[in-house]
């Protein structure tokens, strides 16, 4: 796959449907919670399927739990397939997570032991994902409040060799960063120069909530300052690349979402020296 250069998009959530189909905001693309479209029908499927004509879509998922050592579901990939056919989605993308085992799902975006055992396994189920898509996948950095003590290498180590032996792309989710480099106590900076740019295939900016010790991946706000500064750096390493702003929880009237994204169109000129 080829990155496509589609400039500054939202996530597109339920509040925001009607106005969307009915103003047709100057927004370049949208992305689109796979499982909140995967089964529904109705008015939010025809809303999707309209915006789809007339925007470019990609596909965000919560469910593929790509790192869990349960089977891959098969059923559900193949229900994936169908829905990114169906809206030409230019790509689909999950995270680095595992979300269960057992069958029992936890609602959860749970790390990854970031070993060569690990590494191993999610290069070979990323295998199978991408066989049974027929597209490429693309993965996101999950926010993260635990480590594990076995982990034998950094996760912008794991990510790097990751794409590099499945072919994955990488969605940089600048904000989790952040998040995590203050929960675990790494340099945000080292993380995003250490990545392979040019595998980064999309950005994702959001907002969190800190808590003094620690920070919680909230997506209830607006972008800090801290991961504004961090958003212009990963530009100047990565170049254009296609960016989203996602507000899941106190989701604001539209126009205050676009304000937020004429900042990223503002940062993302201005840029730093990388």
């Amino acid at each position: 796959m080829t990155r496509a250069d589609l400039g500054f998009g939202v996530g597109l959530r339920s509040p925001h449907l009607r106005h969307v189909l009915d103003r047709q905001p100057a927004v370049d693309w949208f992305e689109a919670i796979s499982e909140n479209f995967m089964d529904s029908g109705g008015f939010r499927r025809h809303a999707l399927d309209r915006i789809a004509e007339r925007y470019p879509l990609v596909l965000h998922g919560v469910s593929l739990s790509i790192g869990s050592t349960d089977p891959l579901d098969l059923v559900y990939l193949d229900r994936l397939r169908r829905l990114a056919d169906a809206t030409r989605a230019r790509w689909v993308s999950d995270h680095l997570c595992w979300t269960g085992v057992a069958g029992l799902n936890t609602h959860d975006l749970l790390p990854l032991p970031l070993t060569e055992e690990a590494l191993a396994h999610v290069v070979q189920r990323v295998g199978i994902v991408q066989d049974v898509l027929e597209r490429q996948l693309v993965l996101e950095n999950p926010s993260s409040y635990v480590e594990f003590s076995g982990a034998t290498m950094t996760e912008w180590e794991f990510l790097s060799r990751l794409a590099d032996a499945s072919g994955c792309g990488l969605l940089l989710d600048v904000n989790n960063v952040y998040v995590s480099s203050v929960n675990h106590g790494f340099d945000p900076e080292e993380y995003l120069r250490a990545l392979p740019h040019e595998k980064v295939v999309q950005i994702h900016l959001a907002g969190h909530t800190h808590l003094g010790a620690h920070i919680v991946d909230t997506h209830d706000g607006p972008v800090a300052d801290a991961v504004w500064e961090l958003y212009a750096l990963t530009v100047a390493l990565t170049g254009p690349v296609p960016t989203l702003l996602e507000w899941d929880d106190r989701i604001p009237p539209f126009d205050e979402l676009l304000a937020e994204l004429a900042k990223a169109r503002r940062y993302a000129d201005a840029g730093v020296a990388p």
